[in-house]
């Protein structure tokens, strides 16, 4: 493939990387940036097998760009940033860990040749995260964690496995100075790296897997690859296409519609590559019909407008879980049938529906509307201080078959209404996998920051 000067109105510079189906060049205009170009090409077995296949890279770009615009959406961070033509995106430029971070849920393929006995169908629980080295000469071999925190990779400057001196251990004059952005997670080196990968690959896969159980087909397996900006982060990055996973639609092995139907193949004929290019355009069809709907809503209802500084709070936090919520004033005490009608309303119109009571004193508000309502109804009174636990109290203390939930903090209410809405919503679901893994990320960040043996 010859080299191009400008994409999508976009002038190149040097190309960085040329593989067998992309070409990678960077953005003189946009430092920090590469454009990523994909080739009519289609390859198998390491390259053993290729065949050029008109429109596959206009298919492939939008498949990649679909799916990290999902992931994107639900909070992870990658180095995808936007299409810029048919057969073009830009992204953040990385230096690739040369590792391949494959996730399996069903027992196929490579895996029974590698495990004798596993019968194939055998479906893992939580799913199988596997490694793999980057080397075509030696077939991708497989690779445990220890081998690849012994490796030392450096990538981008930053060194992923030894420990490097001067940061992190022996000592406050050798940690890292000041200014060092605490943000890096690969400022210094050793198991950390390996960790954050590996729930990264399985929780990318979990959202996907969930996403396209809407379109009732399975996610078999998949594999991810990861990148390291200017900026040290460490990112998910090069592509997710059709190239990159097992999909069955049904459920059943016999309706695949991904690579393997190529790898399969005796021998490759026009047909059978049109067949190929069928499932592909498929593929990209079903990624359009996966959006979430946001037919739900989280009802706050507050007692007094006094509460509205608390509740703006728990709608705050509802938005940042991708939640939908509204406010409202009402009392169950000086206006009970206002109540009442006013969660009738809601009721007739949504199926997706939390309430999320403020009241402060004596909460009759919560436990009303538990009496009268099948919909969740989460209680998160406005304590103060001096008044805790009469505020509490009243929440806690129901009268008998009456099932509201408690929470103290604003947070907490929007995760527990994100954790109902979410059985049915997956990109709610993927948005809370997302913060636990940045709760993961952050204590071995704070971690890393504590490290280092103090002496006189």
């Amino acid at each position: 493939m010859a080299t191009v000067t400008e994409v999508g109105g976009i002038k190149t510079g040097k190309l960085l990387i040329e593989g067998k189906t992309k070409q990678v060049y960077d953005v003189p205009s946009m430092p920090g940036h590469s454009i990523l170009l994909n080739k009519d090409r289609i390859t198998a077995h390491n390259g053993v097998r290729a065949h050029d296949l008109e429109g596959k890279a206009k298919i492939s770009n939008q498949t990649n760009a679909k799916v990290f615009t999902l992931l994107n959406r639900a909070g992870l961070k990658t180095a995808f940033v936007r299409m810029i033509s048919d057969n073009a995106f830009l992204a953040r430029k990385c230096d690739m860990v040369p590792i391949e971070w494959v996730t399996r849920r069903v027992a196929t393929g490579s895996y029974l040749k590698r495990n004798p006995g596993v019968k194939e169908g055998y479906r893992f629980a939580p799913a199988k995260v596997e490694t793999f080295f980057k080397d075509d000469a030696n077939d991708d071999p497989q690779w445990s964690e220890e081998q690849i925190v012994c490796a030392g990779f450096k990538v981008n400057g930053v060194t992923i496995g030894k420990w490097s001196e001067g940061a992190g251990g022996g000592g406050s004059d050798t940690r890292a100075n000041e200014g060092t952005n605490a943000l890096l997670l690969l400022l210094c080196a050793g198991q950390d790296e390996v960790d954050i990968m590996r729930q990264t690959t399985a929780l990318v896969f979990e959202v996907l897997e969930r996403a396209w159980a809407t379109r009732n087909c399975a996610l078999i397996d998949m594999k991810i690859e990861f990148g390291v900006d200017a900026d040290g982060q460490l990112l998910v990055a090069d592509v997710i296409d059709s190239d990159s996973w097992r999909l069955w639609p049904a459920g059943d092995k016999r309706m695949m519609v991904d690579k393997q139907v190529y790898r399969n193949l005796a021998n490759v004929t026009a047909a059978d590559l049109d067949v190929v290019k069928r499932n592909f355009t498929w593929v990209s069809d079903e990624l359009d019909k996966m959006d979430a709907p946001a037919s739900h809503l989280v009802v706050i209802l507050m007692g007094s407008a006094s509460d509205k500084e608390h509740c703006e709070k728990i709608a705050k936090h509802c938005a940042a879980l991708g939640l939908n919520a509204e406010l409202r004033v009402t009392s169950a005490h000086k206006g009970t049938q206002t109540t009442l009608h006013m969660v009738s309303e809601y009721e007739s119109v949504l199926s997706e529906l939390v309430f999320i009571t403020v009241a402060g004193r004596s909460n009759g508000l919560g436990p009303v509307l538990s009496g009268n309502t099948n919909y969740p109804v989460i209680n998160c009174p406005p304590v103060k201080p001096e008044n805790v636990e009469q505020d509490v109290w009243s929440s806690l203390n129901l009268p008998s078959g009456l099932g509201c939930a408690t929470v103290l903090y604003p947070e907490a209410a929007a995760l527990h209404a994100a954790q109902i809405l979410g059985m049915k919503n997956f990109l709610i679901w993927s948005k809370l996998r997302v913060k636990q893994l940045d709760n993961f990320a952050s204590l071995i960040m704070a971690d890393k920051k504590m490290r280092g043996v103090r002496s006189n």
